[in-house]
């Protein structure tokens, strides 16, 4: 928790995110966990994973725009995306942000756009994702996705299991039969509303695991575990082995770049695996928030720039 908050301390300062902002591609250590600032590298990124068996979901970073044209830019882009990870024949979809999408200025606006996005990809059969956001958006997002996931019922929902309304919020959506993604939570919520400690969230999502995989044995959803902690996977792996649920009923979601050991564990025990692919300009956020979650991250960027310096001072 205390690497964690100072994370989020430093990533208020602007010195040093521009920093990072500058050397980050430049010096290699930000494509461990970034794909690259272009849709072309990312693209290149998401092909080499599908050689390797795995799905991708494709997102744009960046949030909270602030003029309507700023949002059309970001919406259009999304269905490039789409177009492109539908010619390219990558398995896999994108994933969206409200808040990219205008949320702040317009609901109605925001809402527009994502059906736009959710029709290009159904029109090509494919599927869209929505990224779950601070708990100031949690309501606007599940109507947004629940009007959007009425008409075209090809989108999936980031739910997160350190927020207590979590499980009601499960139970309203299973008339949807939605793809669920459940994710601890990444944002600092207060603790009226949310679990602080690790072994609380732990235990919620846990629960919610269950929930969602006896949801799925009655057909209410398809769950997705976005998790790199060996001891959720394992918890999700033994429940469906209970359940008698089939290994394609259920997928784990990590990120690009971390616990690579544990994603080809769960591919190698024959679990469907999705990997999310970020990229774009506006990476450092993003990145802050991986450095913030496990102290081997910073270990990984620190060695990778010791390493540079020493192998510039023996080129001199």
């Amino acid at each position: 928790m205390l690497v964690r908050n100072f994370v989020f301390w430093l990533a208020k300062k602007r010195r040093v995110t521009d920093w990072i902002a500058r050397q980050g591609m430049q010096r290699g250590f930000a494509r461990r966990f970034v794909a690259g600032e272009s849709l072309e590298e990312a693209l290149g990124a998401c092909a080499e994973l599908c050689t390797q068996g795995r799905n991708i979901s494709l997102n744009h970073l960046g949030e909270n725009v602030t003029t309507e044209a700023a949002a059309r830019e970001v919406c259009d882009g999304y269905m490039h995306a789409v177009d492109e990870v539908h010619a390219k024949q990558l398995r896999g979809n994108i994933s969206i942000k409200l808040t990219q999408l205008g949320l702040d200025m317009d609901k109605e606006m925001c809402r527009r756009m994502a059906r736009e996005i959710a029709a290009r990809a159904a029109g090509l059969g494919r599927t869209i994702e929505m990224d779950m956001e601070g708990s100031g958006y949690t309501d606007v997002t599940l109507d947004i996705f629940e009007s959007v996931q009425r008409e075209f019922g090809n989108c999936c929902l980031a739910v997160q299991a350190y927020l207590y309304r979590t499980e009601k919020d499960l139970q309203r959506l299973a008339a949807l039969k939605p793809k669920i993604r459940l994710v601890k939570g990444a944002y600092r919520e207060p603790k009226n509303i949310a679990y602080q400690t690790k072994p609380e969230v732990d235990g919620n999502y846990k629960k919610l695991t269950t929930q969602l995989l006896e949801g799925a044995t009655r057909g209410e959803f398809f769950p997705a575990f976005a998790t790199h902690d060996p001891a959720m996977a394992a918890h999700a792996q033994a429940e469906a082995a209970r359940l008698g649920l089939a290994k394609g009923r259920y997928e784990f979601q990590m990120l690009y770049g971390i616990r690579r050991d544990l994603q080809e564990q769960v591919y190698a025990a024959g679990d469907l695996l999705q990997v999310y692919v970020p990229f774009g300009a506006d990476w450092c956020p993003y990145f802050m928030r991986r450095l913030s979650e496990r102290p081997a991250n910073w270990w990984f960027v620190l060695r990778s720039l010791l390493a540079e310096s020493g192998a510039k001072r023996q080129a001199a």
